[in-house]
């Protein structure tokens, strides 16, 4: 399953609550060509960029993907639900997200009741969470196993190289970003626990501009995610 109507779903978003693009692209520090361009899938926004508009516009992940209400299962029917038995997300029904300059999401099975995000992440070579280079923070506590490939990590001022069966463990809201420096595909996957719970009480930053909401980017698309609803 792919997100082909991006663009057009992140527009609406946009146009129901009255926002031009100018407004939208001066809040998060981008320019409005760039909007422009996510909205007519002529490009295909950042990692970080991508956070900062579900988070401005006040909508989730699924809501960009089609899915308010959930995973849609082609193929397979329903696998039978007790208390001690998951509900089945098959492979090729993962909701996938292609972000600009080669990341790659795949959503994994999860629930709006469910207290953490699951993705499993893959970043081509040369990929980077922010392709302007900047450091993002967001609610929530992030684990991460690597797969496949090497992973550069940094997190505030230290830099931590990712090989397979790595795995990390650190506070969302401290800054960081990812890039893959190597030549190979780098894959892992990766849970956010408690961002739901955590974002409607995270601060505003004292320097972010005047009519930010509470928890909105902090003056730049890069450089703090406010809230995904579902992911």
């Amino acid at each position: 399953m792919t997100a082909d109507n991006i663009g057009a779903r992140l527009r609406e978003a946009r146009l129901s609550q009255g926002l031009s693009l100018r407004s939208v692209a001066q809040t998060l520090g981008v320019s409005a060509s760039l909007i422009s361009q996510v909205e007519t899938n002529k490009t295909q926004p950042s990692v970080a960029t991508l956070y900062a508009l579900v988070s401005h516009l006040g909508i989730s992940i699924d809501d960009v993907l089609g899915m308010p209400s959930g995973v849609q299962r082609r193929e397979n029917p329903p696998v039978a639900r007790t208390d001690s038995a998951p509900i089945i997300q098959r492979g090729a029904d993962n909701p996938v997200l292609e972000m600009e300059n080669g990341v790659r999401w795949e959503r994994l099975a999860t629930s709006p009741e469910s207290p953490a995000d699951a993705l499993l992440v893959t970043y081509q070579p040369g990929a980077t969470s922010s392709v302007e280079g900047k450091l993002m923070r967001h609610a929530g506590v992030e684990y991460a196993y690597l797969i496949e490939g090497e992973l550069t990590l940094q997190l505030d001022f230290d830099t931590f190289v990712l090989k397979p069966g790595d795995s990390l463990h650190f506070d969302s809201i401290r800054p960081h970003l990812y890039s893959n420096r190597s030549d190979r595909i780098a894959r892992g996957v990766w849970f956010v626990v408690g961002r739901r719970e955590q974002n409607l009480a995270l601060p505003a930053d004292p320097s972010a501009p005047a009519g930010l909401r509470t928890g909105a980017p902090y003056g730049s698309a890069v450089d703090v995610l406010r809230a995904m609803d579902t992911l």
